[in-house]
């Protein structure tokens, strides 16, 4: 059987910051007279990996208001998404590496509909053959749902010789509590620190990430 691994999308394999923070700001100027944001783009930053429902409440919107909020949000990133979204530097390269020995799925808190449309749009689709998103699951990561799911879609059972390559914790949490293996990314959300809390292999990047998988060491 050939190996499996699993990325995640933003801060593993894209750069969505702008396209994310833009949109948030969208949201928070359209629905101001429910409540006013006057935190900085890093209190946005470190939630990203969250769902927006999550983000949102934790950024201080009432509950009541969330799904406005987040309507809004998406309302603005799908113009925007593909103009303001870029593959990471050595993605390509790491998906290339990584479909030459191995299946490849994405788990990611992005709507499935939304990763697609990235993914395609970066001519890179092709190489997955399972994409989870969060209105696949009913528990998002770090709850290991995700990545059970998408080992079930390939009809495989949970092992540590499956990987998750992801940049927060949330991923590496996810990995450990589906039974798999993981390693961390320092090219997006996640400091070392926080990683190394839930991880000893931690790279720099998903090619230095696939590369540690394909040949076991560092």
């Amino acid at each position: 059987m050939k190996q499996i691994i699993l990325f995640d999308l933003d801060g593993t394999l894209i750069n969505s910051t702008e396209a994310i923070l833009e949109s948030f700001y969208y949201s928070f100027d359209k629905n101001k007279d429910l409540f006013v944001f006057d935190q900085d783009n890093e209190a946005i930053k470190q939630y990203i990996g969250y769902t927006l429902e999550d983000m949102f409440e934790a950024l201080g919107v009432p509950t009541i208001y969330i799904d406005k909020f987040v309507a809004s949000y998406k309302e603005h990133y799908r113009k925007i998404s593909n103009k303001k979204t870029i593959l990471l530097p050595d993605a390509k390269e790491a998906i290339k590496l990584a479909s030459s020995f191995a299946t490849l799925g994405i788990v990611t808190t992005k709507t499935t509909q939304y990763s697609k449309i990235l993914l395609e749009h970066m001519g890179i689709l092709s190489y997955f053959d399972t994409i989870i998103g969060r209105q696949d699951v009913k528990h998002p990561k770090p709850h290991p749902e995700p990545i059970l799911k998408a080992l079930d879609t390939l009809k495989v059972t949970p092992s540590k010789d499956i990987f998750m390559i992801g940049d927060t914790p949330l991923d590496l949490i996810c990995a450990k509590d589906a039974g798999i293996s993981s390693v961390g990314v320092l090219c997006g959300y996640g400091t070392q620190e926080q990683m190394c809390k839930y991880d000893t292999k931690i790279v720099t990047n998903s090619f230095e990430a696939v590369k540690y998988i394909k040949n076991n060491q560092f």
